[in-house]
């Protein structure tokens, strides 16, 4: 019950609801005023209260039409314009024209161009072009003078359209009519170019407003900067912001410094995002919940865990309360780092705090399982009242990954009865595919992709591929063909990834005039064969002793433009070097060392190349590579030099590298006593 006193004017009611810090406590005021038969408030009243629950869309919804049905008096046009706001904003344009339509009768005023302006702009607001278009000719009808701002919101209307040149004429039109447009009407044209990545454009009408004498805003060099940080250009974004910093009359907002540190944080520049930081507290600029998370998000992500550690302490040491993001973004770095006591600690202080969602659980499960942590990953996991399908895809793969595959298997089947139900996604269906295919029992697998079409989950290609793969592994080719043959039947259409591992299979079996049909059929479909495609082809072709065949398809690769990689590089290396073309392998092999493309396999391979031909002049040679190349030889290294020196008779040399292998702390294995003691006897 409100109590109020007995004698009330509309004056002392509107102090009393000014006075009252919730809406609803000041609604209740309102209507409790309103219930006196004697009373009648006035337009300062209405104004106030429509002001307080336009703030809130449920309050609006809810008590608007009732505040408005109880006026009684003629209000200025404030009153309804706060409602035409309000609809406007929560894309509400029905009910702002029906605002805008019994303003004479119900509000006792006649709409003028601000109100005229504020219903053009819900209907932009809510995307409704045509009514915008239709309702502005009316602005002619009903002798309503456009004025500046009607003209920045149809500036919006050009650029939710994205027609920006259209904008700039605007903007030339209305200079020549001598209706001058002001920093919201350039600041909606840049802000409209920047946010659709044209920032060329964004900057043509920057300069432009500079030289009309139009003081560009913080908002614009805002816009401008986070444009530039979205297209992954720092440096464009660093120079707007040094002319930022350069401006006499405008200063960096707290939105600006965010912009700032989660540009360079989302482009890898940490270090400079932690000075700006610290300019942001020189400067008394006081840093909010997104400055804090964009910084930890960032160093986390990039495993500068004592920086996120320091603005994390400081977020809590200022009394700025972490939310669930944040603390989820601290979580995962501490995760990664493999500081699990630090991170049951935090843990709790989420708990505390009402921070924890099922993304906390998913990614503490998953350090936990990374980290070795079984036990208490599993305890967190009996623990859990809520969970989704990522939840049981990282304890199903988590389980997997430790070998603890029957206990995944119990997971997967009880799911459905955890946390009201759960559907189960494909990850886990996968994880669960391929840990029982490493362990050969293949039979179980049946039942795995029985129980996913049983809950509805469809087959992608992730789990047809871990089958595929699964039965390539295990010598049973005509069921992996089986399977790849399936996919396109039951809706999952084979992926390179798909092609690429029954290629493998079929060329691992000898089955190379199959495997080219696979090719063929591959190419038929759209698909272009990526470089693990014709790595394994020209591995194949070598393997079948198709030299010719194999350096046609390796030219043939070149020439489509494609750029091998390391791994490719090695097996042509390796292939040329079994085949006895050394010279031809030095060639590719100074190709790679040119493009700085080279690892200790492809000096291993090409020494022991030189060496099978008795040129340890050419393997010494490539021995000193490996140095100048700052790479560290290792036992398998030594065991090539080794080898080759005592087939070349060189057995005091041979020694001597045994030595320096020594001496840089290489231990020598079986391997390497073995070649010494066969060099000795025979």
């Amino acid at each position: 019950m409100v109590d109020l006193p007995k004698s009330l004017s509309p004056n002392r009611l509107l102090k009393l609801l000014k006075a009252e810090k919730s809406p609803l406590s000041a609604l209740q005021l309102f209507d409790a005023a309103t219930r006196r038969p004697s009373f009648a408030p006035s337009p300062s009243v209405f104004h106030h209260i429509l002001r307080r629950v336009s703030a809130d869309p449920a309050l609006l919804l809810a008590h608007a039409p009732r505040i408005v049905s109880a006026i009684r008096c003629p209000c200025p046009e404030d009153v309804p314009l706060t409602l035409l706001k309000a609809y406007a904003k929560t894309r509400m344009p029905d009910q702002a024209l029906h605002v805008f339509q019994t303003m004479p009768h119900v509000f006792g005023c006649s709409p003028a161009v601000r109100s005229f302006n504020t219903l053009l702009n819900a209907f932009v607001e809510s995307s409704q072009w045509a009514r915008a278009e239709s309702f502005f000719k009316y602005f002619e009808a009903a002798r309503v003078a456009p004025n500046v701002e009607t003209y920045n919101v149809l500036m919006k209307v050009m650029c939710k359209k994205r027609e920006f040149e259209k904008g700039r004429g605007l903007l030339t039109w209305m200079w020549g009519a001598g209706m001058s447009p002001d920093k919201v009407t350039y600041g909606t044209l840049i802000g409209g170019a920047a946010k659709s990545g044209d920032l060329g454009f964004a900057l043509e009408v920057f300069d432009e407003m500079r030289e009309r004498g139009v003081g560009p805003d913080v908002v614009c060099y805002n816009m401008i900067i986070d444009g530039f940080f979205k297209k992954g250009d720092f440096l464009k974004a660093r120079e707007m912001w040094e002319m930022l910093l350069m401006e006499e009359s405008v200063f960096p907002s707290v939105v600006s410094y965010n912009v700032m540190i989660s540009g360079l944080c989302r482009c890898g520049r940490f270090r400079e995002g932690l000075e700006i930081w610290e300019r942001m507290k020189r400067n008394e600029r006081r840093h909010d919940l997104f400055t804090y998370s964009s910084l930890i998000h960032g160093l986390s992500e990039a495993g500068d865990l004592g920086g996120a550690r320091r603005v994390y302490e400081e977020m809590v040491g200022r009394g700025v309360r972490p939310d669930v993001v944040t603390c989820n973004a601290m979580l995962n770095g501490l995760c990664k780092a493999g500081k699990v006591e630090e991170c049951f600690g935090l843990w709790e202080e989420m708990g505390n705090w009402g921070s924890q969602n099922v993304r906390s659980c998913n990614i503490f499960l998953k350090g936990l399982f990374e980290n070795g942590k079984v036990d208490e990953a599993v305890s967190l996991w009996d623990g859990l009242a809520e969970v989704d399908s990522a939840t049981y895809g990282v304890v199903i793969h988590g389980l997997c990954r430790i070998g603890c595959v029957n206990r995944a298997l119990q997971v997967l089947e009880e799911a459905g009865h955890k946390g009201g139900g759960v559907d189960v996604d494909a990850f886990a269906y996968s994880s669960m595919i391929n840990a029982l295919c490493k362990e050969g029992r293949l039979d179980e697998v049946g039942g795995v992709v029985e129980l996913m079409n049983k809950r509805g989950c469809k087959l992608n290609p992730h789990v047809c591929n871990a089958l595929i793969d699964g039965f390539v592994k295990h010598s049973k080719l005509d069921s992996a063909v089986q399977v790849f043959r399936e996919m396109s039947r039951k809706g999952c259409s084979p992926t390179v990834v798909s092609y690429n591992i029954l290629i493998n299979g079929l060329l691992r079996a000898g089955k190379f005039r199959e495997a080219y049909d696979c090719v063929n059929e591959m190419l038929g479909k759209g698909w272009k064969p990526d470089i693990i495609t014709y790595s394994m082809l020209i591995d194949g072709l070598y393997e079948s002793k198709m030299m010719d065949a194999a350096l046609r398809l390796w030219h043939q690769f070149l020439d489509t433009g494609h750029k091998p990689d390391i791994t490719m590089y090695n097996i042509v290396i390796h292939r040329l070097c079994s085949s006895g073309k050394v010279e031809d392998a030095l060639q590719l092999y100074s190709t790679m060392r040119q493009r700085k493309c080279v690892n200790l396999v492809t000096h291993n391979t090409i020494m022991e190349g030189f060496y099978k031909v008795r040129d340890c002049e050419k393997a010494s040679k490539i021995w000193a590579y490996i140095s100048e190349d700052e790479l560290q030889p290792d036992i398998i290294s030594y065991n090539i030099s080794l080898k080759g020196l005592c087939s070349c008779g060189r057995v005091t040399d041979a020694i001597g590298f045994l030595d320096d292998a020594l001496v840089r702390g290489v231990l020598p294995t079986a391997i390497t006593w073995n070649i010494l003691v066969r060099a000795v006897i025979f």
